[in-house]
């Protein structure tokens, strides 16, 4: 086994806690705002996933703009793991000894995802910095990604039999070990044009470092400079707009409507993430034979119907088979996606790239909690299943044709 294979190993390692650490709270989310002092159900629990998400939002940018600025990545992660640990250790604990409100929760929520994203986003880049093949590579973050869910939720099921805060100390000791695991991978980082901190340790130059508003002008400009890259992100936005649905609505969905308990949401959950993990990797391996092109398209056209058709299932096996098929389609997709925004982003500003599709991805996240939520709430399950399904649909029915005109010869993705 090479230096690379290992390092892939280990920062898939961290990409998978951070994963795991996250989905262990759905599957018994309204048990969790409960204990922390919620007196609603899908509202509460709607605002305090959206919490993380909007956090994850306002700070991938910072995070991957500082890295392309440092040079340097390892400390950031673990920074970001750490910092991570910190913010669920601190939603169990702190709600219950300061008698907090629920908005005092949510923004302890906002600090834990602020930081967890750090780590998040990060090691994907880092990932997007070796060698071996851009598909191989995403395909490995694509993995640990569905392993960490597909294991996420039903063990947060089994945790949440236990006691409705242990998710929430068995998530923060995850990121600890995250942390502490992405303190032993080497950085590759790419100089950034002069920028980057040497490997003597020289800081920037004076009037160099930047603030928020520097951050933010990077991510845009790297998309300016680049403007093919907001076609993966916009594959993103919809892609992680069903995940939060599922998330959100799949969650309550599957408890009111059979009833099944946190246990039994948990596996039904995993039967999504279970394929979707494993299938990953060699999904991976086969974008960066056949090109990108096929696997997303073809994912894209039948996503939306798959979704509709858990919300249509008549019965608990029914739905089961229809959420092994959204996972089947949804590892077809997602490390095409991904490797794509490795093929078009520049060298020196991969961070900023890999930011800019997590932040995309977060902002469908976000809105498939919101609009899941407030749509399932006003309208019903079906009405919120058939928005799901038909925003997937329309979006990739846009962008599709775009997509296909994409000149072959000035993205090596699209070709063989």
């Amino acid at each position: 086994m090479t230096d690379t294979d290992r390092d892939r190993i280990r920062l898939a390692s961290v990409v998978f806690a951070v994963l795991l650490a996250q989905v262990l709270l759905y599957p018994g989310v309204p048990d969790l705002v409960a204990a922390v002092g919620a007196t609603t159900a899908l509202d509460a629990s709607m605002w305090f996933l959206a919490a993380e998400f909007a956090a994850f939002v306002a700070f991938a940018g910072v995070w991957g703009a500082a890295s392309d600025r440092l040079g340097r990545r390892t400390p950031l992660v673990a920074a970001g793991a750490l910092g991570g640990a910190v913010g669920y250790f601190a939603l169990a604990a702190l709600p219950g000894a300061l008698s907090l409100s629920f908005g005092e929760v949510l923004a302890l929520r906002a600090v834990q995802g602020a930081t967890t994203i750090g780590a998040f986003s990060l090691s994907m880049t880092m990932l997007m910095d070796l060698d071996g093949g851009h598909g191989k590579n995403m395909g490995a973050a694509g993995i640990a990604i569905g392993l960490g869910t597909a294991v996420g939720a039903p063990l947060g099921g089994q945790l949440y039999g236990v006691g409705a805060l242990v998710p929430l100390y068995a998530a923060g000791c995850l990121l600890v070990v995250a942390g502490l695991v992405a303190l032993s991978i080497p950085d590759r980082a790419p100089a950034s044009g002069g920028r980057a901190v040497g490997a003597d340790g020289t800081a920037p130059a004076d009037g160099e470092a930047g603030g928020d508003d520097g951050h933010v002008r990077r991510a845009l400009a790297t998309l300016t400079e680049r403007p093919v890259l907001g076609l993966p992100y916009v594959f993103g936005f919809v892609d992680r707009f069903t995940a939060g649905f599922f998330a959100l609505v799949g969650t309550v969905y599957f408890q009111e409507a059979f009833p099944l308990d946190a246990a039994g949401t948990g596996i039904m959950l995993g039967l999504f993430f279970a394929p979707f993990a494993l299938l990953q990797y060699p999904f991976g391996v086969l974008s960066d034979r056949v090109g990108r092109t096929g696997p997303i398209v073809a994912g894209s056209a039948l996503y939306g119907f798959a979704v509709v058709g858990v919300g249509l299932a008549p019965t608990v096996p029914t739905a089961a088979v229809g959420m092994v098929v959204v996972g089947v389609i949804g590892a077809l997709m997602s490390p095409a996606t991904m490797a794509l925004v490795s093929d078009l982003s520049p060298a020196d500003g991969r961070g900023t790239a890999m930011a800019g599709f997590n932040a995309f991805g977060s902002v469908g996240f976000l809105a498939g909690i919101l609009v899941g939520g407030t749509v399932a709430d006003e309208f019903g399950f079906l009405a919120a299943f058939l928005t799901a399904g038909a925003l997937e649909i329309a979006v990739a029915a846009v962008s599709i044709p775009t997509f296909l005109r994409i000149d072959p010869e000035g993205a090596s993705a699209f070709g063989g």
